[in-house]
């Protein structure tokens, strides 16, 4: 359940994205309780993350911001949403309460860095926690 909000707000955040370039990289991230929400200044999109648990994930367990590259964040996260809208089209393979909606993550859209931050340390949270492996890459401990 806690999934589905995430990916469904995270679906309509992403599908109500311009399919042009961003002129900024400015977003706003705030955090209230297990709710994390992150927005540009001109509200091109909005993605909203809650999950309990999470954000006292981020706290004790990711790398800090600028530990990775934005070109690794956005190549990884290809890589992770691809597995996972393969995963929702295959129910019957794969746990369907872990994984019920696509996600529409879009290469050609430049989200920024912290977007793509929180969304790359969702994907670790989700993997670890769900003991679940998206890709070749093991998710660290």
């Amino acid at each position: 359940m806690k999934n589905l909000i995430f990916i469904v707000l995270l679906l309509i955040s992403l599908a109500s994205c311009s399919s042009k370039k961003m002129k900024t990289n400015e977003v706003i991230a705030t955090k209230v309780s297990d709710t994390v929400r992150i927005a540009n200044d001109s509200l091109e999109y909005e993605v909203i993350i809650i999950d309990a648990g999470f954000s006292s994930w981020m706290n004790g367990r990711s790398k800090p911001r600028g530990y990775y590259g934005i070109d690794y964040l956005e190549s990884r996260n290809q890589l992770y949403v691809n597995e996972w809208n393969n995963r929702v089209l295959q129910p019957q393979r794969f746990e369907p309460m872990l994984y019920e909606m696509q996600i529409n993550y879009d290469r050609n859209i430049r989200y920024g860095y912290e977007v793509n931050y929180l969304i790359y340390n969702y994907f670790m949270y989700f993997q670890i926690t769900n003991r679940q492996q998206l890709t070749g890459f093991v998710p660290r401990q």
